[in-house]
C-alpha cells in the first residue's frame, strides 16, 4: 500500500501512548533521523506492531512515499503478495523508468499475468524492485514499513532483501518488525540495509504493566492482582491485557493462592502442543503448575512416579524450559503454567493440591495446598493456615501471610474462635505491611458490612484509615464512626486518637493539636495495656515536638525508646527508631544517623515491611545528600521513587527527596519537574505539611537552575506554611539559607536580613550548628551585595571551615564557590579550582557545570574596582557594584552570576543607574567614568 504525505495513524498509535519503550524508541528515532533503517524484533505479543506504528506515524510524514505491507500466516503461501502491497499502487509511476525486461517481469509478478517466477525471471525481477525503489527515491525520501516479516511470502522476502542490500546511499529507509525468540533475528538482519539497527523489545516491568492496564481501562485492580498479572504474563503486554480483560469479565475473582483465570484466546496460544502429551504427562504438568517451586523430587513425592520421563517429553515440546543445572521444573513461560491449571477440571486441581499438601517440605506450602484441596469450612485446615500465616509473617513475607490469612478465614466456621472476621482483619493488617493497600481496604470494608463487635469494627476502621495513606481528608467521615464504636474502651480509643493525631498534622496542619492527640493516645494505650499503640503515639509526639522546637522533645524520645519495645514498632517508619534518626540528623550527627537508618532498613527488608522500606531508602538518601555523597543519594532517591510508584506508597515524599537529589547530583530540569509533581500531589491530597516540603524542593531546584524569582516565590510560601503549622526548627526543611540567597540575588536585602535574624535566633536556641553555618554563608553574600567585601570574605572562609568539620561536604563546596566568586576580581579564574574540586568530590554535577560556566565567564582580566567606580558615589551599594562591573566589560549574565542576583535584577538596577546618572546606555557609563578619571 502506498501512502502520500498526508499519511497519518489513528490517535491510539501516538508515540506518547507506547508504554515502557521510551529508551528503545529513542534509539530507533535517532537511527531513523540519521537516515538509517530499523528492525524491531521480539516474541509474540511483546508490542512490536504498536512500536512500529508509532515510529511510522512520526517518520512517515517526512517521506514523500510510504510503502507498507503487513503479512499474515494464512496468506504467506501466496507468491508476491507482500510485493503487491508495497508497489502495487506506484508501479504506474515508475514503470516507464524501468528497462523493458524489468518492467515486464515486475508487472507480471504484481498482476499475476504471465506466471512470473523467481526461477524464470529471477535477475530481471530482482533488478526491477531495486530500480523501482531508486526511481521513487529520486523524487523524495521513501519509507518502507513492513510488519510481521516472518510471514512474508518467500518470493517477496527474497526480492525485498536483494534490494535492501544494494540501496547504498539511495534515500530509502526500512522500518520492519519480525517475531523472534532469543536472538533469532540474524537472517532478517542480513536481508536489511547494512546500516540497520536491530532493536529487541523485552518484557515490561510491573509498574509499566500497571500503567498499561490503567490506560486500557482495567483500572482499580488491587496491586497484588497487578503483581500476579505481571508474573503470569512474564511482562508481555498482549498477555497482560488479555489477563486483565479476563479478570474484568469474570464476576468471581480467583481464590487466594489460585492462579489467575486465563482466557480461551491465550490458552489456545500457549497450549496448542498439549494434545501431543500423554494423559499421565499432562497430570504431571498439572501438579507442577500447582506447586510454587516444583522439582522432580517433589513431583515423585506427590505420586508422579514417571516424572522424569514425562517432564522430558514436555521439554521436547517446548512446554518446559530445560534446566541443565539443578532439579527445578520450570515452565517455558509462566502463562503456560497458568493456562494448564485453568484448563484442568476443578476436581483434578483439588487432587493435585491434596497430593502436594503431604509432599511439600515447607509448612507454609503444605498449608496452602491443604486449603486449596479443601471445600467448605474446616477448623483443622483453618488452624494450620493461621499458623502458616504467622510463620510467613515471622519470615518477613507479609504478602504471603495475607494470602494465607484469607484462606484461613474462608475455612473458619462462623462460630470459630478466633472468628473468620478476626482472621480477615489480621490478613488486612498483613496486606498493609506488604504495601497492598487496595487489598487491605477491600477486606476491611467487607468486614464492616457485617461485624458487630466493637473491637472488630474499630480495627477495620483503622485499616481503612491506614489504607488512605497521605489522603486522610478522604476518610474524614470514618473518625466519628470509629469513636462511636470504641465507646469507653481505652485500648480502642487509643487507636482512634492516634489516627486523629495524624489527621491533625496532615489535614489541618496543626502541630500543637497533633501533639496533644498523640499524648492523649499514649496515655489511653498505657491505661489499656496496649504497648504497641503507646510506643507509636510517643514516637509521633516526639516527632512533632522535634519539628516544633519544643523543649520536651528529648524527654519524649527517651520515653519512646524505653523497654519493653515492640519488635515491629521499633523498626516501623513511624516508630521510635525513626524518630531517633530524625533527631540525630537534625542535630548534625550524620555518621550515627547513617548507621541508625541502615540498621532500620535492614530490619524492615527482613520483615517485608514495604512501606517502611520506601521511607527508609528515602531517609538514607537524605543522609547521603547531607554528607555530600550526591551520586549515592541520587541512586537511592531514584530507587525510592521506583519502590513508591510500584507499591503506590510514599510517592509524595519520594518525589520531594528525588527532586532535591536531582538538583544536587543529577538533572536540574528533572528536579524542577519532580518538585512541581510533589507540590501538585500534596495540594490534591490537602496535605499542608508535604505541600511545604514539596515547595522547599521546588525552590531549591529553582535556585540551582538560576531562577531566583521563582525560588523566592516558592520559599516564601514555605515560610508562610511553616508559620501556620507551628514549625520553628530551621533544621526541619533547611530552606532558610536558600531563600536568603535568592532574596540577595533579586536585591531584596532588607527581607533577607530579617529572615536571617529570625532563623538564627531559633537555630541558636536549638544548637543547630550546620544551619547557623549556612545562614552565615547567606549573610556573607548579603554583605558582599552591600559592598562589605572584606567582611564577606572573612565570613565565608569561616563558614567553609565549619561546614567541613561538621561533614556537610556539599554545603562546604557551595561556600567555596561563593568565596571564589567574590575573590575572582583579584585572583582570576584559577580561584574556582577548589570549588570545582569539592563539587566533583561530591559528584554534584549541576554545581560543577555552574563553576565551569562561571570560570569561563571570568577569563577577561577585570579593571580594578576602585578606579572603575570613581564618580559613582551617589549610587546605592548594589547600583555601584553593577555599574563598576559594567565598566569592567561584564555582560548582564556575568554580573548576575558574580553578584548572585538574577539577570532581571541586573537590568532593573541598570535602569535606575541610567536615571540617576542622566545617561542612556552601558556605553555612557564607561564614557562617564573615563571623563571623570581624565579630570
Amino acid at each position: 500500500m502506498t501512502v502520500r504525505r498526508d499519511f497519518k495513524e489513528p490517535a491510539r498509535c501516538r508515540p506518547d501512548l507506547v508504554i515502557g519503550r521510551a529508551e528503545l524508541l529513542s534509539a530507533a528515532r535517532e537511527q531513523l533521523a540519521r537516515g538509517g533503517s530499523v528492525l524491531l524484533h521480539g516474541p509474540a505479543g511483546i508490542g512490536k506492531s504498536t512500536a512500529l506504528r508509532a515510529l511510522a506515524s512520526e517518520y512517515g510524514t517526512a517521506a514523500h512515499t510510504v510503502l507498507r505491507c503487513s503479512a499474515t500466516e494464512s496468506e504467506s503461501h501466496l507468491p508476491f503478495l507482500a510485493l503487491a502491497d508495497l508497489l502495487g499502487l506506484v508501479v504506474d509511476e515508475v514503470s516507464d523508468k524501468l528497462p523493458a525486461a524489468q518492467r515486464t517481469a515486475l508487472e507480471s509478478a504484481l498482476t499475476g499475468r504471465g506466471e512470473s517466477t523467481l526461477q524464470r525471471d529471477g535477475l530481471a525481477l530482482r533488478l526491477a524492485v531495486l530500480s523501482a525503489l531508486r526511481a521513487l527515491a529520486a523524487e523524495a525520501p521513501v519509507l518502507v514499513v513492513a510488519d510481521d516479516l516472518q510471514w512474508l511470502d518467500p518470493a517477496s522476502a527474497e526480492l525485498l532483501g536483494f534490494a535492501a542490500r544494494r540501496l547504498g546511499d539511495t534515500r530509502v529507509q526500512l522500518l520492519c518488525a519480525v517475531r523472534t525468540e532469543g536472538q533469532e533475528y540474524d537472517r532478517h538482519l542480513s536481508a536489511s540495509p547494512p546500516d540497520t539497527l536491530a532493536v529487541r523489545l523485552g518484557a515490561l516491568s510491573r509498574a509499566q504493566v500497571s500503567t498499561l492496564l490503567d490506560h486500557r481501562g482495567y483500572t482499580g485492580l488491587p496491586r497484588s492482582t497487578v503483581r500476579e498479572i505481571h508474573r503470569t504474563s512474564g511482562g508481555n503486554p498482549l498477555f497482560a491485557l488479555e489477563l486483565g480483560r479476563a479478570l474484568a469479565e469474570n464476576p468471581t475473582p480467583p481464590r487466594p493462592g489460585e492462579p489467575l483465570p486465563v482466557p480461551t484466546s491465550l490458552r489456545a496460544l500457549v497450549l496448542n502442543r498439549l494434545g501431543m502429551l500423554s494423559d499421565e504427562a499432562r497430570r504431571t504438568l498439572l501438579v507442577a503448575s500447582a506447586g510454587a517451586r516444583p522439582t522432580l523430587a517433589l513431583l515423585r513425592a506427590a505420586g508422579r512416579d514417571n516424572a522424569e520421563a514425562e517432564t522430558a517429553q514436555a521439554a521436547e515440546l517446548g512446554l518446559l524450559a530445560t534446566e541443565p543445572e539443578g532439579p527445578a521444573v520450570r515452565f517455558a513461560h509462566p502463562l503456560i503454567s497458568a493456562a494448564l491449571y485453568a484448563e484442568a477440571p476443578a476436581q483434578e486441581r483439588r487432587d493435585a493440591h491434596a497430593a502436594l499438601s503431604t509432599a511439600a517440605s515447607d509448612p507454609i506450602e503444605r498449608a496452602r495446598h491443604l486449603a486449596l484441596a479443601t471445600t467448605g469450612t474446616d477448623p483443622e485446615a483453618a488452624a494450620r493456615l493461621a499458623e502458616a500465616a504467622a510463620l510467613a509473617r515471622d519470615r518477613g513475607a507479609p504478602s504471603v501471610a495475607a494470602s494465607l490469612g484469607l484462606l484461613a478465614a474462608r475455612h473458619t466456621p462462623a462460630d470459630g474462635e478466633p472468628g473468620p472476621d478476626e482472621r480477615r482483619l489480621q490478613a488486612a493488617e498483613d496486606a498493609i505491611t506488604a504495601g497492598e493497600v487496595d487489598l487491605a481496604r477491600d477486606i476491611a470494608r467487607e468486614v464492616l458490612t457485617r461485624a458487630t463487635t466493637p473491637a472488630d469494627r474499630v480495627r477495620a476502621w483503622m485499616v481503612v484509615i491506614e489504607a488512605a495513606g497521605q489522603a486522610l481528608g478522604d476518610v474524614d467521615t470514618v473518625y466519628p464512626q470509629a469513636l462511636a464504636d470504641a465507646g469507653d474502651d481505652p485500648r480502642l480509643l487509643a487507636l482512634v486518637h492516634y489516627q486523629l493525631a495524624w489527621r491533625s498534622l496532615v489535614v489541618d496542619g496543626d502541630f500543637a493539636e497533633g501533639r496533644q492527640e498523640a499524648a492523649h493516645a499514649a496515655e489511653l494505650a498505657a491505661r489499656g495495656g496496649d504497648r504497641r499503640t503507646e510506643l507509636l503515639s510517643l514516637a509521633f509526639q516526639a516527632q512533632t515536638e522535634t519539628l516544633m522546637g519544643h523543649p520536651d522533645a528529648p524527654a519524649t524520645i527517651k520515653r519512646a525508646l524505653k523497654e519493653p519495645q515492640d519488635p515491629q514498632v521499633a523498626c516501623h517508619h513511624n516508630g521510635p527508631g525513626a524518630t531517633r534518626y530524625r533527631w540525630l540528623i537534625m542535630s548534625d550527627q550524620l555518621p550515627e544517623a547513617r548507621s541508625t537508618v541502615n540498621a532500620l532498613l535492614r530490619e524492615v527488608r527482613r520483615r517485608g515491611m514495604v512501606e517502611s522500606e520506601v521511607h527508609f531508602v528515602r531517609l538514607l538518601a537524605e543522609t547521603e545528600l547531607r554528607s555530600g555523597h550526591c551520586g549515592r543519594a541520587l541512586d537511592l532517591a531514584r530507587e525510592s521513587m521506583r519502590l513508591a510508584r510500584d507499591s503506590g506508597i510514599g510517592e509524595m515524599p519520594s518525589a520531594v527527596l528525588a527532586s532535591i537529589a536531582e538538583a544536587s547530583g543529577g538533572d536540574v530540569e528533572r528536579a524542577l519537574t519532580l518538585g512541581r509533581e510533589a507540590v501538585e500531589l500534596a495540594e490534591q491530597a490537602g496535605d499542608q505539611m508535604y505541600t511545604s516540603r514539596g515547595l522547599t524542593a521546588l525552590g531549591h531546584a529553582q535556585l540551582v537552575a538560576g531562577d531566583a524569582e521563582g525560588a523566592v516565590h516558592s520559599l516564601r510560601r514555605v515560610r508562610e506554611l511553616e508559620h501556620g503549622l507551628g514549625i520553628t526548627d530551621p533544621a526541619r526543611g533547611r530552606w532558610h539559607g536558600d531563600l536568603a540567597e535568592a532574596l540577595v540575588r533579586i536585591g531584596a536585602l532588607d527581607e533577607a536580613r530579617q529572615l536571617l535574624d529570625v532563623a538564627r535566633e531559633q537555630a541558636l536556641r536549638l544548637d543547630r550548628e550546620s544551619v547557623l553555618a549556612v545562614l552565615d554563608r547567606a549573610e556573607a553574600l548579603m554583605r558582599a551585595a552591600r559592598g562589605e567585601h572584606e567582611a564577606a570574605l572573612a565570613q565565608l572562609t569561616s563558614v567553609q571551615d565549619r561546614l567541613a568539620k561538621l561533614g556537610y561536604a556539599l554545603e562546604e563546596a557551595r561556600a567555596a564557590f561563593a568565596l571564589a566568586s567574590l575573590r575572582t576580581g583579584r585572583a582570576g579564574p584559577a580561584s574556582y579550582d577548589e570549588a570545582a574540586r569539592l563539587f566533583r568530590r561530591c559528584r554534584a554535577l549541576p554545581w560543577v557545570r555552574q563553576v565551569e560556566a562561571a570560570a569561563v565567564a571570568r577569563r577577561v582580566e577585570p579593571i580594578s574596582p576602585p578606579a572603575a567606580s570613581e564618580g559613582l558615589e551617589g549610587l546605592a551599594a548594589m547600583e555601584r557594584q553593577v555599574a563598576a562591573l559594567v565598566m569592567e566589560g561584564a555582560t548582564n549574565r556575568e554580573i548576575a552570576a558574580r553578584l548572585f542576583i538574577s539577570v532581571k535584577t541586573v537590568e532593573a538596577t541598570l535602569t535606575r543607574v541610567y536615571r540617576k546618572l542622566g545617561i542612556r546606555s552601558r556605553v555612557d557609563i564607561v564614557r562617564l567614568a573615563a571623563q571623570r578619571r581624565a579630570k
